[in-house]
């Protein structure tokens, strides 16, 4: 890197000014582009509450690109000693380096713990060229991973635009798949279901009378809603799903009192009622062009509940608030039918050992045909009437 640029690397964002880190694309909540992931409010929460540490295999290792002392970018960025929590899988390739006689672990990851949610990665202060902070910090994270031998550095759930600057940095380019609503100007929800077909539109109309049958009732809870009574009930919600899914929940009881505190207005609680007490509820964070769903839980289990607190509420939300979009998470296909699109995400991999390297760009060549296949079959069976609905690529998702 030229002499007035360095690449510094910190373990906590208690060493970041959240004042400055709010001067960073997608961090500045006035900011039209605000993604609440990368918030200094929801990064420092998920470190301050032990949910990503160095005791749970994420030791921060935060890249910030100063030009002249002056802050001009940085990647959210952890050391990892395992491929849990990441939601792009690469198990596969750590045993095959590891069997071969490499030591994979531990690896550099720029990601959103917990989060499968696209959004800037590499961020660029305010005013700064854009293609060139970029470059830069893809060149700072290679030649970190490379300085300190690790085997591999990986960028996941970036934006599109963000390709260019990791791909010419060396990174080899990942592709997966989700699945999102989008609003294409609907006034409400039943201007969205007249988009479907006749059958679909009776299926989803008869799914959410029966989702709210048992004298279920939803409330959403946002900004002063979120009490300290209100996080006890979704964490036990949060702990019955997390127990049964991954065997061990990876957010902590205080990470949700410490994004109560920083950040309740950018957090919405889609809570079902009966009998006078919650029984179930999602959680999801507001951007300024989308909602994103993370997790849900129950306490009781009723018919369709899931689809109704998850999906269409969230729709309901997003119509409300103007919003273009719904990101409920990964995987899924069961959204498809609920009006859900299939779209392309990414992310990014270098791998500093040239062979491993040589058989993952093998690997992600064939992966990358199979996956715009798939969307491609996926998006012409989408419940709409009016055309076909085609995979959708990540760029207009850039915020």
């Amino acid at each position: 890197m030229a002499d007035e640029v360095t690449i510094r690397v910190v373990g906590s964002f208690q060493e970041i000014s959240s004042s400055e880190w709010g001067l960073l694309s997608g961090a500045c909540r006035s900011g039209a582009g605000y993604n609440p992931f990368t918030s200094h409010a929801f990064l420092s929460a998920i470190e301050d509450s032990g949910s990503a540490t160095a005791e749970t295999g994420w030791m921060g290792h935060h890249l910030l690109l100063e030009e002249q002392g002056r802050l001009i970018g940085a990647i959210p960025c952890y050391l990892k000693s395992h491929s849990q929590g990441e939601y792009v899988f690469d198990h596969g390739w750590a045993d095959a380096f590891q069997r071969a006689g490499g030591r994979y672990y531990p690896k550099l990851q720029a990601s959103i713990p917990f989060t499968p949610a696209t959004g800037p990665r590499l961020l660029v202060r305010q005013g700064e060229d854009v293609m060139r902070v970029q470059s830069l910090l893809a060149q700072g994270l290679r030649q970190v991973a490379q300085e300190l031998e690790f085997s591999s550095a990986h960028i996941t759930f970036l934006t599109q635009g963000e390709l260019t600057s990791v791909t010419g940095a060396n990174f080899l380019h990942r592709t997966d798949q989700q699945f999102h609503f989008i609003n294409r100007g609907y006034t409400n929800h039943e201007a969205f279901l007249a988009e479907l077909s006749s059958s679909k539109r009776k299926t989803l109309r008869k799914e959410r009378r029966s989702a709210l049958e048992n004298g279920l009732s939803i409330d959403w809870l946002t900004g002063r809603d979120l009490t300290e009574e209100i996080w006890d009930q979704f964490f036990h919600f949060y702990i019955d799903t997390g127990s049964r899914k991954w065997g061990r929940p990876y957010l902590t009881r205080m990470f949700y009192s410490l994004v109560g505190e920083r950040m309740a207005d950018d957090i919405l609680l889609v809570m079902a009622k009966r009998n006078g007490r919650y029984v179930a509820g999602a959680i999801n964070f507001i951007g300024a062009d989308a909602l994103y769903g993370r997790h849900w839980g129950c306490i009781e289990d009723h018919p369709f509940l899931h689809f109704e607190v998850c999906y269409h509420q969230a729709i309901d939300f997003a119509l409300e608030k103007g919003l273009a979009r719904v990101e409920a998470g990964a995987q899924g296909e069961h959204k498809l039918a609920r009006g859900y699109e299939p779209v392309i995400t990414h992310s990014a991999h270098f791998i500093t050992h040239p062979g491993l390297r040589r058989a993952v760009a093998d690997y992600l060549e064939q992966e990358r045909r199979e996956v715009a296949q798939i969307g491609e079959f996926l998006g012409e069976h989408t419940p709409f009437r009016k055309g076909e609905r085609q995979l959708r690529e990540g760029e207009e998702f850039d915020g």
